[in-house]
């Protein structure tokens, strides 16, 4: 049965010491009663406390830190019930026998996406041994240690995975393909180097005993790979361990990785989207393929956020290039993914010009106008607000087409300003300043 907040409180040394990162330890533990916290953040807890609340603080999906990614920690099943926290993190494949090594690493670490305010990158590199010759495996493990990204080592022999280890301990990792009877003595090689132990098993019966074992010996920064021959066989494996985890199966309370051993564009997409929406950790392309990769980050944005609460700016007057008293203003909502897409369209014309963003409570325009967040009057007080009749000589605003009929009340409320309805879509701006401001 869970503890509560209170019951838990009873069992910490009640010192108030702030070290755990909560001002007080009754609000630590509510934060372990909520599972959104760890024992181990307590420097002080007894070894009574320990005993009791060990297992029950832990998530049911352990956390990791893989580089500056965090992988797992999950606390809800399903995204609805709360959010995801712990994105996916989208590693690449080099084997080492590959032509262009360096070039692709080179790729891998220079590729960047700003999407909506976030910076998003390849979160790894992993290399596979496809020869013989451990030597070419070692020259491409330091190749993709250089770039500074975490490694997933996936050599044919557990000697050779172990040789490698100590070459990305710097920069971190995984050591991959740990069987029933190499997971000792992988275990030891990552314990010694501060590295994530990935273990591979058929089945769910074939890799739970691997992973209590280890757990007992002292060991548990783990991942859990389980091959699929198909997409619908992948599906059912990850729903089923994660079902398993949050059923209080604590061998199976471990993030997924998973290798995508296929050329074919489809079949990635297709692996990668079930990954990304359901439970994977770390996904690994076999090439790279930025179209696909940008995509598939898109898509894992929209996913790793908490549906109850819109990704949303700070409501105010926002510069575009240099603006001055007589630049332009343009109208649109406080959604993140608004304002980006408007300014980039705005800033791309060439335009100096300034971008209004009321408190809309980070809805979209067509939402947040017909929750009555983006009417007339509430713009036209939100721009007095600002000092705008007094400060500007140039008294044009361009407002969403979406919106047009709050034209004449943006109006009524702002005489001698001349509002302007501009494109539905912020892909037709351009067209827009060319036809219309532009004259």
């Amino acid at each position: 049965m869970a503890l509560t907040g209170l019951q838990i409180q009873k069992l910490l040394p009640k010192t108030n010491c702030k070290e755990c990162g909560s001002n007080t330890c009754l609000a630590f533990a509510m934060k372990l009663a909520g599972k959104k916290a760890e024992l181990s953040e307590c420097p002080y807890a007894s070894d009574e406390a320990k005993a009791i609340l060990g297992a029950a603080s832990e998530p049911p999906v352990k956390a990791l830190s893989l580089g500056e990614a965090k992988v797992g920690g999950e606390l809800y099943l399903y995204r609805h019930e709360k959010t995801f926290m712990n994105q996916t993190v989208i590693a690449v494949n080099v084997n080492d026998t590959a032509d262009g090594l360096q070039e692709t690493v080179d790729q891998i670490k220079g590729y960047v996406l700003e999407r909506v305010g976030e910076i998003l990158t390849i979160g790894a590199i992993a290399v596979t041994q496809t020869q013989d010759d451990p030597g070419k495996f070692i020259e491409a493990v330091k190749i993709a240690a250089a770039a500074g990204r975490p490694v997933i080592l996936r050599a044919k022999s557990s000697s050779v995975a172990r040789d490698a280890a100590s070459l990305i301990k710097d920069c971190g990792g995984i050591i991959a393909n740990a069987t029933p009877e190499s997971a000792d003595e992988l275990a030891a090689a990552a314990k010694e180097n501060g590295l994530i132990l990935s273990v591979t098993g058929a089945t769910m019966d074939e890799i739970s005993p691997v992973t209590a074992k280890l757990k007992e010996g002292g060991f548990n920064d783990l991942l859990i790979t389980i091959p699929a021959d198909t997409l619908s066989q992948n599906f059912q494996l990850n729903t089923v361990a994660r079902r398993a985890a949050f059923g209080n199966v604590k061998s199976m309370g471990y993030s997924f990785l998973r290798f995508i051993d296929t050329d074919d564009m489809y079949d990635i997409l297709r692996t990668s989207i079930n990954e990304i929406c359901k439970y994977g950790g770390v996904v690994v392309f076999p090439k790279l393929d930025i179209a696909l990769i940008s995509t598939l980050m898109t898509l894992r944005q929209n996913i790793y956020t908490d549906p109850q609460k819109p990704i949303q700016m700070e409501p105010g007057i926002y510069k575009i290039g240099e603006p001055n008293e007589n630049s332009n203003f343009w109208l649109t909502t406080n959604f993140s993914l608004t304002y980006f897409l408007v300014s980039g369209e705005i800033e791309g014309c060439g335009q100096n010009a300034w971008l209004l963003l009321p408190e809309c409570e980070g809805l979209s325009v067509l939402t947040a106008w017909a929750a009555g967040k983006f009417g007339g009057d509430m713009i036209s007080k939100f721009a007095k607000a600002q000092g705008l009749e007094e400060s500007q000589k140039n008294k044009t605003m361009v407002i969403p087409g979406y919106v047009a009929q709050i034209k004449g009340d943006i109006e009524e409320g702002l005489p001698g300003w001349n509002i302007l309805v501009g494109p539905q879509e912020a892909s037709d701006i351009e067209s827009f300043v060319n036809s219309t401001l532009s004259k």
